[in-house]
């Protein structure tokens, strides 16, 4: 009883604490910095940890069972098992299709390193096509014209939120027989045609690192409906052990001369996330739909603001039948422009707007690219485009009135020094 009333009293000052630290800061045009992205958690998650940092189980547990059935209601899907990274889930969800050493996995060349580090990592190939210059995303007529006797997967990035044409990319799969792993790192939220990503595909990652749609400072998830391939995640999520199998009495029975608790029946790795992020995660995952509309929200208004900007500037759009959970707000700059990326990212950085370039831009650039074997299909040209003229600014629920009329005023700014008398834009 008195424990619990002093877990009570401290829990009330967070609560305060919290308070406090949301209120709105002084805020200084030109100078305050507007990052990319701004804390989700609160009071709530804070309490649920110190919780289990009380309780002595801050190992996986209880909570990141209950979080693992949250989310995958949530998505619709049967399983889902919680991972220490969105990067550790691509590892396992590859892992889980037993892909031979030459097997290939197709996947866009506008990426994140840990879509594509995964493959090579199973002794797959990774299979690098281009994007769609307006969406960002992996080509469906690339996929198909990539696909060979090796072929046995599909890889997509529903990138910054944007859901790929999964019709389109599923219908492929089946004409060939292929696995499709949805990689939704940036894409909590998003839909297509009603269905929420990581609904299409045999196997689907999400992220929930510190400046994604929801937080549990680090962590990922593995969704299927499947019933071998979620054994075989939850078995290589911890060493390949027995333990979280869904017949683990029968695979225990097999090995009388080994410990009934201690069978190894795969080989696997430690991906196991902590139950400090499962507490994160059942009370961040409530809020999700209201972080995504205010994502929504403030992209609806920064594409009113920039409209008179977009003679030079692809703003980001939606999509028919699709819903856009806008991780980041991207802006490419159109051919023939009379100004560079770099240097409307340089003056906006200068004013304290914090930038990031598109993802790896085109991964056939980056160094580590020598140290894996992979294949290029067909062209790149978008992807290198997109690396050479695009990037993204946060819309996420940190920015309020006055950093959307700063930003807006920012690029009014820029645009007043720019020359347009000879422009002529070019699509």
């Amino acid at each position: 009883m008195l424990q619990q009333l002093a877990f009570e009293q401290i829990a009330d000052g967070i609560r305060q604490y919290m308070a406090v630290y949301d209120e709105p800061q002084v805020f200084v045009p030109g100078t305050t910095r507007i990052p990319l992205s701004s804390p989700t958690h609160g009071a709530d998650e804070v309490i649920e940890a110190l919780d289990s940092l009380i309780s002595t189980w801050v190992t996986m547990g209880p909570k990141v069972k209950r979080f693992e059935r949250m989310f995958a209601d949530y998505i619709g899907r049967k399983h889902a098992v919680m991972v220490n990274s969105g990067s550790s889930a691509n590892l396992l969800a590859l892992s889980a299709l037993n892909l031979q050493p030459g097997d290939e996995v197709i996947t866009p060349a506008l990426t994140w390193a840990t879509t594509v580090w995964p493959i090579a990592q199973v002794v797959a190939i990774p299979v690098l096509v281009d994007v769609e210059r307006d969406s960002y995303n992996i080509s469906p007529a690339a996929i198909e014209a990539a696909i060979t006797p090796k072929t046995r997967a599909i890889m997509p990035v529903h990138v910054l939120g944007n859901p790929c044409n999964m019709d389109a990319i599923m219908d492929i799969a089946d004409q060939h027989g292929l696995d499709v792993i949805e990689d939704c790192c940036e894409a909590l939220g998003a839909m297509c045609h009603g269905r929420k990503v990581g609904c299409f595909g045999d196997l689907a990652t999400f992220s929930f690192y510190f400046s994604h749609h929801i937080s549990t400072i680090e962590g990922g998830m593995v969704l299927t409906n499947n019933d071998v391939l979620a054994d075989m995640c939850r078995s290589q999520r911890s060493h390949g052990w027995m333990r979280d199998l869904s017949n683990r009495e029968e695979v225990a029975a097999q090995y009388p001369d080994i410990d009934p608790r201690f069978p190894f029946p795969n080989t696997g790795y430690n991906l196991r996330p902590t139950e400090i992020q499962g507490a994160f995660g059942i009370h961040q995952l409530p809020k999700l739909d209201g972080l995504v509309e205010t994502r929504r929200v403030n992209t609806t208004w920064l594409n009113g603001a920039l409209s008179p900007y977009r003679r030079w500037l692809m703003l980001p759009s939606e999509a028919q039948d699709t819903f856009h959970s806008f991780m980041g707000y991207p802006l490419t700059v159109k051919p023939g422009a009379p100004f560079t990326k770099g240097q409307l990212v340089q003056f906006l950085e200068g004013k304290g707007l914090e930038t990031r370039p598109l993802l790896t831009g085109n991964i056939v650039n980056q160094p580590a690219m020598k140290q894996i074997q992979y294949r290029v299909s067909g062209t790149l040209d978008n992807a290198q485009y997109i690396q050479e003229n695009s990037f993204y600014i946060g819309p996420h629920p940190g920015i309020r009135t006055r950093e959307r009329v700063a930003i807006k005023e920012y690029f009014d700014e820029f645009f007043k020094g720019v020359s347009c008398a000879s422009y002529k834009p070019r699509e």
